[in-house]
Formats: structure tokens, C-alpha cells, sequence
């Protein structure tokens, strides 16, 4: 696969979802940018903003297994994972795998869990595998997660820990649409469901290609420092308890590769970093003031961050 295939695999995706969501194209591409980079995404908007619609529809159009679990305070780790269970007939114990088992899992509503069934995301969203009664089994390739959370309604949700939030390449805001995007959707969905045309147009061998792919981008010393001078900063940020940790800076590494492939590159500008990196790094900064991070400070110190920090010139890195 060469890189103007990853471009053309994208760009039939982002038409398919279209033909779906409407007027979300930016929030799209962050989703291609973490799904060819083996990265995992939280949707953060308020209730009837198409959250749920969106993971849908980028599910149906990649060939991929695709499993949805509504998550509920009564939900258990072993309704993820899986459990072995006693089979009569057999007259043995057998494995029966839960829903992470699958290429694309949507967990919706993932702050509706308790922090007990949260952590049992933790290992096959890094690892890539499961562990059930001493006994690890690895999960189907390709492997994204796509969370969904309402970030305004407190009753009966359970925050995400610092753990788990960084365990996401990206965090998106979907925002509400504007008057004439709200009433293209109203004649779309008038009628009938577009989703239910929606059919794949990529399968899982070409997505993994892609992931292998995508890593030969170029990038210079140069720009590998302005990534690590930028994490660096929002460790020391006054209004930062905690900044952003070396798994943030591999991931706005990996984010930066995509999305210049994308833009129909083989190498890695200062753009490119400039784009993700407040998708990729805020969610990963701890606030002193918890009751700040509701107010887009974290998105604040990420574009402070950027604005008092150098930029490499371009020409070392077009060489």
C-alpha cells in the first residue's frame, strides 16, 4: 500500500459517513487519524447530538465485527470480557468471549459504569488483550474503541480516571449543528434512515495495512523536539497539576504521521502537529482546579502552549 492509497481509503470513508452525519467533517478526520493510527476515541457531547450515530455509521463502513455495549452502573467486568461457564453437554468448563471480543466495540455511555467495570477497558485498550481467570487471550485485529460520554449530567455517572482518559488518542467535541446543517438534517432523515444503506468500503486487511503504512511518514529531529518542547510546557504550566505524559507525545507523533498522509504528504509539517495536538493533549492535562476542566481550560493551555513555543523552520523538514 502506498500513501496515496491510505488517502483514497480515507477519503471513501469520510464520503460514506457523510452520506450520514452531516456538517462534521473536521470531527470525521479525527477519527480516520485515530482509527489508522491504532488509537482509540472519546465523543464528548451533550445528549441528541449524533455521538452514537457518528460510531454507527464509521462502523458499517469499514468491514469490520462491530459490538455495542449501553453501559449501566450495574454493568460487570465479566460482561465485557467475557466468563467461563460450566457446559452440561461437554461435561467441562468453557470460554465464552464478551463483546470487547470484537474489531470495532462502541461503549456508550462509558462514565455510566463504575470505576470497577472502566478499569476493565484498561488492558485491551493498551495491550490489545484479555485476561480472564489467569488465562490471556489476544484480540481480533484491527482493534478500536469508541466511547461515548455526556459530559454535563453528574447523577448516576462516574467520572473517567486519569488512566483511562489517556488511554484515548483523541478526545472530540461533536458541537451542535448550525441552522442550515440542522435543517439538511431534517430532510435526510425524513423519509428514511441513511444508515441502513450504508455498506463497507474498506475491510480490516486494508486498515491494518494502513496502520503498518503510515508509520514511514518523515519527520525530522527538529520537529520531534517542537513535539517534546510543547509536552514539555504543559507540565509546567501554572493552572497544570499534571501535564502531558511520554505516552501523549507518542500519540501526537502518531496522530501528526496521519494527518499528514491525509493532506496528501509523506512527511510531517508543523501544521500537522499544530492540528492534533490540542485533540490529542488535552484531555491528558490534569487541572489544579477540577471544576476548570469543564470550561475548555485544558484546550487554553494547549493553544497558550503552542503560541510560546518556537516553530522549527519548514525547510529542514521539506529536506
Amino acid at each position: 500500500m502506498e500513501f496515496n492509497e491510505i488517502r483514497q481509503m480515507a477519503d471513501d470513508i469520510k464520503r460514506t459517513v457523510n452520506r450520514v452525519i452531516v456538517g462534521k467533517g473536521e470531527v470525521v478526520d479525527l477519527l480516520l487519524v485515530a482509527l489508522i493510527a491504532s488509537g482509540h476515541v472519546l465523543l464528548e457531547d451533550v445528549p441528541g447530538t449524533g455521538k452514537t450515530l457518528l460510531a454507527k455509521t464509521m462502523a458499517r463502513s469499514l468491514g469490520c465485527s462491530f459490538r455495542r455495549v449501553q453501559f449501566t452502573p450495574d454493568l460487570l467486568p465479566s460482561d465485557l470480557s467475557g466468563i467461563h461457564y460450566y457446559n452440561q453437554k461437554v461435561g467441562d468448563f468453557e470460554f465464552r468471549p464478551g463483546p470487547v471480543f470484537t474489531q470495532i466495540l462502541l461503549a456508550d455511555e462509558i462514565n455510566r459504569a463504575t470505576p470497577r467495570t472502566q478499569a476493565s477497558l484498561l488492558e485491551c485498550m493498551e495491550e490489545r488483550q484479555v485476561t480472564v481467570d489467569g488465562e490471556t487471550r489476544r484480540l481480533d485485529s484491527p482493534f478500536l474503541v469508541l466511547a461515548t460520554q455526556n459530559p454535563v449530567e453528574n447523577q448516576g455517572t462516574f467520572p473517567l480516571p486519569e488512566a483511562q482518559l489517556d488511554r484515548f488518542l483523541v478526545k472530540i467535541k461533536m458541537g451542535y449543528p448550525s441552522t442550515d446543517e440542522a435543517m439538511h438534517i431534517l430532510k435526510r432523515f425524513k423519509e428514511d434512515d441513511p444508515l441502513e444503506t450504508i455498506e463497507p468500503v474498506a475491510s480490516a486487511a486494508t486498515i491494518l495495512e494502513a496502520q503498518r503504512m503510515f508509520r514511514r511518514t518523515r519527520i525530522t529531529d527538529e520537529l520531534l523536539a517542537y513535539i517534546v518542547a510543547i509536552v514539555e510546557k504543559t507540565r509546567t504550566h501554572p493552572e497544570a497539576a499534571a501535564g502531558v505524559s511520554p505516552r501523549g507525545s507518542q500519540a501526537l507523533l502518531r496522530a501528526s504521521q496521519v494527518y499528514a498522509v491525509l493532506q496528501g504528504r509523506d512527511y510531517v509539517v508543523p501544521d500537522d502537529i499544530k492540528a492534533m495536538a490540542a485533540p490529542v493533549l488535552a484531555h491528558r492535562i490534569i487541572l489544579r482546579n477540577a471544576m476548570r476542566q469543564k470550561d475548555g481550560m485544558a484546550e487554553r493551555i494547549v493553544a497558550q502552549v503552542l503560541a510560546e513555543t518556537a516553530v522549527p523552520a519548514e525547510e529542514p523538514v521539506r529536506g
